[in-house]
């Protein structure tokens, strides 16, 4: 049995290769949720959807978002009729009332659907439909996303962090923002003074995230910031990592990341952006793969190998680096 904790890119690309190594019917991937959004009143989990869609063989890997070859009649409709009515196409969001009103789990992030700011294709879309009405219905994140998995055939147990809510706010000279307008709509531009993961002390990991946390686990090379971030800032999640093995594959080769915003928001909460800084971030992890090129010396076993990604034959390669790991640790 292994647990992999997803956010962003890093895990999933990860995950394309994993499979060959690890067996999927004894995996259990945990996505992130701090970067969901309500967007036009249906919640979308962009790292939860990435697990979904990559498991179910319809992700677009050239984006590592999205379903491959979706149409966007309807993104293009709103923008059209917001031009038509004179609306700013930038994100806006909700007043404050209304971010804590309603539906729980959508609290703090929620955005109007008016010449939405983030592309959602029309079958993207219809899986935010589901998941929201579901939700309306009473039924859990967790049993939701279940039930997601169960449509698009998923081999691992998928499970989000927690049912609760938690939001990735990114502190910036011109006050906080999502984190999805930092990066999707900013352009990871503005400079990053702090981040808040808003909610998450009185979010908890549910049951089913604690007993996938007893067994080993892997961290793949996801933002050690926005990704991996929301969970450990649930301490009921925090500690239970203290308490298994846990191997991690560093975003960087030495202070070079191989891609999105880590860097900009180590630095920005005061780490080092840097291969050293992310085992100082990772204080309960008891190994890690590092790139051949990285020459850091840490004080946890290491395992080299090449860790750049670019197709399963790559992923196959870390997971049997991160095999290699777990054996020196579990």
């Amino acid at each position: 049995m292994v647990t992999f904790l997803a956010g962003g890119t890093g895990t999933p690309k990860l995950l394309d290769g994993a499979d060959r190594v690890f067996d999927p019917a004894a995996t259990t991937v945990v996505a992130n949720t701090g970067d969901d959004v309500e967007l036009g009143g249906f919640l979308v989990c962009p790292d939860v959807d990435t697990v979904l869609f990559h498991g179910g063989g319809v992700l677009d890997t050239e984006t590592w978002w999205g379903i491959d070859g979706d149409t966007t009649a309807t993104h293009e409709e709103l923008h059209l009729l917001a031009d038509a009515a004179g609306f700013d196409p930038g994100p806006r969001y909700l007043d404050d009332d209304a971010q804590t009103a309603g539906r729980d789990i959508a609290r703090w992030r929620r955005f109007s659907g008016v010449a939405e700011f983030m592309e959602i294709g029309d079958r993207d879309r219809a899986v935010h439909l589901t998941r929201t009405s579901l939700l309306d219905e009473g039924r859990s994140l967790t049993a939701v996303t279940r039930t997601l998995a169960s449509a698009f055939d998923l081999d691992v147990e998928l499970l989000p962090m927690s049912d609760d809510p938690v939001a990735t706010m990114v502190h910036t000279p011109g006050g906080p923002v999502h984190f999805q307008e930092y990066w999707v709509h900013r352009r990871a531009e503005p400079e990053v003074r702090d981040v808040e993961f808003r909610g998450a002390d009185s979010a908890e990991p549910t049951a089913a995230v604690l007993d996938a946390l007893d067994e080993p686990v892997v961290i793949g090379p996801s933002n050690p910031i926005t990704s991996i971030g929301p969970m450990l800032a649930m301490d009921a999640f925090a500690d239970a990592l203290a308490s298994t093995p846990v191997v991690a594959v560093s975003p960087f080769v030495e202070r070079e990341v191989f891609s999105g915003p880590a860097a900009e928001l180590m630095a920005g909460v005061g780490r080092e952006p840097s291969t050293a800084g992310v085992a100082d971030a990772y204080g309960f992890a008891d190994a890690f793969v590092l790139d051949e090129a990285d020459g850091t010396e840490l004080d946890r076993p290491v395992v080299r190998t090449d860790t750049r990604m670019d197709g399963p034959d790559d992923a196959e390669r870390v997971a049997r680096a991160v095999e290699r790991a777990l054996a020196e640790v579990a």
